[in-house]
């Protein structure tokens, strides 16, 4: 067990392999070592990213003003 709500078992062993089976809740997200590595990778290189998404600044000055203009 992992705190409450995740459980490990073992589900077979053949040779030097062991499967093991997770049962967790829906909301905790599950990944295999390499495929989370490469998530993390993945994430880091989009943040790195300077021109992939336009400045949110106008957007959030307009949205302030916006607010402020109803009070």
């Amino acid at each position: 067990m992992i705190g409450d709500s995740i459980e490990i078992s073992v589900v077979d062993i053949k040779g030097d392999q062991v499967k093991l089976g997770i049962r967790a809740p829906k909301k905790v997200k599950v990944y295999r070592k390499e495929v989370y590595e490469n998530i993390q990778r993945e994430n880091r290189e989009a943040l790195q990213s300077t021109g992939a998404l336009p400045s949110l600044e106008p957007f959030l000055e307009q949205k302030k003003q916006e607010q402020e203009d109803e009070t």
